[in-house]
């Protein structure tokens, strides 16, 4: 999770669409970005998803279909975002939600070029250890414990 930065704007409206499983975040520099849940997902800033270091990534996989069942207010700074497959822990900042909407091409060009090279699938869940982060320590090969890096 980024700092805040008091530079950044700040979100005036947050809503969620079911239908077309996007979450538009309206900011108070005119700026609306209307970002997927699977996008959302796959960008978490938990440490499940991050690790806890560079190279500890863990690349997402069969998130296609991932939906967003809550939005809890953290403090006033960020909100929390509820997934359908369980995952909970990330927190969201404004910084970071006005990043992933400003960046969202490139962003996105890069997940789905990862997800090629791996011969991964965005439709269903990968069993596939090679996805698996293999550091010592990180969230995919089990090092953050029970409750460490949040549910999947």
């Amino acid at each position: 999770m980024s700092g805040l930065d008091q530079n950044t704007p700040r979100p005036t409206d947050i809503k969620l669409h079911q239908k077309s499983r996007e979450l538009e975040i309206a900011f108070d520099n005119g700026k609306v970005f209307h970002l997927s849940c699977e996008y959302l997902r796959v960008y978490s800033p938990s440490a499940e998803v991050r690790g806890h270091g560079a190279g500890q990534e863990t690349l997402q996989v069969g998130k296609l279909n991932v939906e967003i069942t809550g939005i809890e207010p953290v403090g006033n700074y960020a909100v929390a975002l509820i997934f359908d497959d369980g995952h909970n822990s990330g927190i969201y900042s404004w910084d970071y939600l006005y990043n992933l909407g400003d960046k969202q091409e490139s962003l996105w060009q890069d997940y789905l070029r990862r997800m090629t090279e791996a011969g991964a699938n965005r439709e269903a869940e990968a069993e596939n250890p090679l996805l698996l982060n293999k550091k010592s320590g990180g969230c995919g090969s089990g090092g953050c414990g029970s409750g460490g890096c949040g549910s999947k």
